[in-house]
């Protein structure tokens, strides 16, 4: 059997499993097993290469940044600084303007659900009440999600780096545009018709800059190790980021001092817990993309045969894998975990560049866009929930924004091939 058809197959039960089962992680490790029997690993290869993934260096850190970020979300939550944010931008922002920025800012903190902090936020900015519950939801659920492309604090970036082999700042600038067109695209189809109200503005309560300060520590230590000292980065090119995170912490809990009990509650979060063995699994499961085939020959190089003799294009795949898992897990870590490995070894073992980044984009794009038409995807399930509204309405006014954004990211991708 062509190898292409098992590892979509083991992609298939990844899915399958999930959907049923609702365990991402009991999902990957039970698609694994059946990658790495069926492609004739032995026993023993299975342990070999399950230990050498597990146990380095880069798994390591990137296990640890992974914990970092959730525990800096959880300590800015209970540190009050989103609420005071919140507060300073509704008193200095314009309607819509808050309408846009409030989901957002919540967006930058990867809060599994964080839709659920920032759907009271977007009601309360409607004091008048002019919006329908189905428009607000459209508006939280979109906007929350603008920097998935682009945000380094993103477990699915952090991973697409990982997987990819490119840096997080070059995945920064690359999803950048994408970024914005997100926001353009929401404003032209959530918020263009909706009218603008006037009201007295109140004087902010605190200094917008201070309360993000968290999120630029991490950013400045990470740009600042990565250009003076490049030789930490030898060491494991998650080790700046993971500076960057601990000096944040650092600095809150200086500004906003937690209790034992509140700390306590921050470090002993499940939600770290599952997520880190979530990106391990999905680690071994990409070993397994790439380990090598009992004859000795790479298992991609010998896809890449099979693909060439029947005469499939790349960009199929490309575009409909990571679709199709962003559908079905409704999680960006679960789509770039079971699709971003096959993609990327599609193009062979040395691509140029810009083909990397131009298939990295496009791939990563066409995934997050299965996300948010994901009917499992929390975000989408707990803003319904909060304004009781109603689940194929919400998903319906998405596919138009959805596709707009793919065309995107198709000329955009097309762009950076060709340079």
């Amino acid at each position: 059997m062509p190898v292409i058809v098992k590892i979509l197959v083991s992609l298939t039960i990844i899915l399958v499993v999930n959907k049923f089962l609702k365990k991402l992680s009991l999902s990957l490790l039970i698609g694994t097993i059946v990658l790495a029997f069926w492609t004739g690993q032995s026993i023993n290869t299975i342990a070999e290469i399950t230990w050498d993934r597990f146990m380095s260096m880069d798994n390591a850190f990137l296990s640890l940044i992974i914990v970092l970020v959730i525990w800096l979300s959880s300590q800015m939550e209970k540190a009050g600084i989103m609420n005071d944010l919140v507060r300073t931008l509704k008193a200095s922002l314009s309607f819509k303007g808050s309408l846009i920025v409030l989901p957002a800012v919540i967006g930058l903190l990867p809060m599994p659900g964080g839709a659920l902090f920032s759907a009271p936020l977007v009601d309360d900015s409607d004091e008048e009440k002019k919006i329908e519950p189905i428009e607000k939801t459209r508006i939280n659920y979109w906007f929350r999600h603008i920097w998935e492309y682009t945000w380094p604090l993103y477990p699915g970036l952090i991973l697409t780096s990982d997987i990819s082999g490119l840096h997080i700042y070059q995945l920064m600038l690359l999803g950048l545009p994408i970024t914005l067109a997100s926001l353009v695209t929401g404003y032209f189809f959530f918020l263009r018709k909706i009218p603008q109200v006037s009201g007295e503005k109140t004087a902010a309560e605190h200094h917008f800059l201070k309360l993000i300060s968290p999120i630029t520590i991490v950013i400045t230590v990470y740009a600042i190790l990565l250009i003076f000292f490049p030789g930490i980065s030898k060491l494991s090119k998650y080790l700046p980021m993971t500076i960057g995170l601990l000096a944040a912490m650092l600095s809150l809990q200086i500004m906003r001092p937690l209790t034992k009990e509140k700390w306590k509650s921050v470090l002993l979060s499940k939600k770290a817990l599952t997520m880190v063995l979530i990106v391990i699994l999905v680690r071994i499961y990409g070993a397994f993309i790439e380990a090598r085939l009992p004859g000795g020959t790479l298992l991609m190089e010998q896809m890449r045969v099979e693909l060439n003799n029947v005469g499939i294009p790349l960009i199929i795949l490309v575009l409909v894998i990571p679709f199709i898992s962003g559908i079905t897990t409704g999680v960006s870590v679960g789509f770039v975990g079971a699709s971003m490995p096959i993609v990327i070894s599609l193009l062979g073992s040395s691509p140029n560049l810009s083909h990397l980044l131009s298939t990295v984009i496009l791939a990563f794009t066409f995934g997050f866009m299965g996300v948010m038409l994901s009917p499992v995807h929390v975000c989408l399930i707990v803003t319904n929930e909060y304004f009781k509204t109603n689940l194929a309405k919400s998903l319906t006014a998405i596919i138009p924004p959805v596709l707009v954004l793919m065309a995107v990211a198709a000329v955009y991708a097309a762009v950076i091939w060709f340079i």
